[in-house]
């Protein structure tokens, strides 16, 4: 583990600091991955995960609040951000085992998950896999391949919007010619349309998260976990087929998301599992509500230690 980045083996975006937490690079069977980690270690640890197209920054309005009762890792997941960005390995049961590698090398022994999105498929593939490893897991707006993923993107107008991009991402080459040196207009797009309100995220965080995009081999990464969905969906299957999760899960839905009924979505699989909506928030729950995302995360963490 290294407090120091080599900025020549990682080409990314500009390093966020957040007051409170330090950067870490960790080795994490044999890629190295960005954390981002509060001073509490005495504190139950949360490991918060982000989607696409964002980084750990994600959680960035969210972490200092946890942090007051937590010790917080928000990580940046293989290509997204200052982690390397592998030629290969983005099925989530290959990221996850390179999640709780960094984990392992950060002494953490036992943790809460939160993971958005992609993040939340992570983890999800993380839990069927490491579950002796969590208290519990928080899963937040995302379709999880092989439980709640669609196989097809609906043909209404009014809908397809939200989901187009599973589909356009899975063609070869074709997002790479239209995305390429257009990263800001595309990941724009995905951060004004998918929440609420338009003005959620402002310029500077637009060219931070298409600056990551657009860093060398970053567009790639991205649409890699798109592209191995099929092979995370098999591999969620195949874990499951041996037993069920029996750790808390939390779904945590929005208003105005993706998803309608995380809870439900995954209920088939767990054991013991609740749900929440955040009110007036789209598909980018922590940035658009992150005071409710807090308590949702808080509550769900007390009820469960004390049950």
């Amino acid at each position: 583990m290294t407090d120091s980045p080599d900025q020549n083996r990682v080409p990314g975006p500009p390093l966020h600091d957040l007051a409170g937490f330090a950067h870490r690079w960790v080795d994490a069977e044999g890629i190295r991955l960005h954390a981002v980690e509060s001073g509490r270690s005495s504190s139950p640890t949360v490991v918060l995960l982000a989607g696409f197209p964002q980084t750990w920054w994600a959680w960035h309005k969210a972490m200092p609040r946890l942090a007051e009762r937590f010790h917080v890792i928000a990580i940046d997941l293989p290509g997204q951000g200052n982690s390397d960005r592998p030629q290969g390995g983005y099925d989530t049961h290959t990221v996850a085992s390179r999640v709780q590698a960094a984990l392992t090398a950060l002494n953490v022994p036992k943790y809460w998950l939160v993971g958005h999105d992609i993040g939340a498929n992570v983890a999800f593939s993380l839990a069927v896999r490491y579950q002796d490893r969590l208290h519990g897991v928080a899963l937040l707006d995302a379709g999880i391949p092989g439980i709640s993923l669609p196989d097809a993107i609906p043909t209404d107008p009014e809908l397809a919007w939200k989901t187009f991009h599973l589909a356009f991402h899975l063609v070869p080459e074709l997002p790479e010619t239209l995305i390429t040196g257009r990263e800001r207009d595309y990941v724009g797009w995905f951060l004004r349309v998918k929440t609420l309100s338009p003005n959620t995220f402002d310029s500077a965080d637009i060219d931070y998260y298409a600056a990551s995009i657009a860093a060398e081999g970053g567009l790639r990464a991205s649409l890699a976990y798109f592209r191995d969905a099929a092979e995370s969906a098999r591999n969620n299957q195949d874990a499951l087929a041996r037993g069920h999760l029996t750790i808390p899960v939390l779904g945590i839905s929005s208003s105005h998301g993706s998803m309608h009924d995380m809870a439900a979505s995954i209920s088939p699989w767990a054991e013991n599992v609740t749900g929440v909506v955040i009110p007036e928030a789209g598909h980018f729950i922590p940035d658009e509500q992150p005071d409710a995302t807090v308590d949702a995360l808080t509550a769900f963490i007390d009820h469960a230690r004390v049950g």
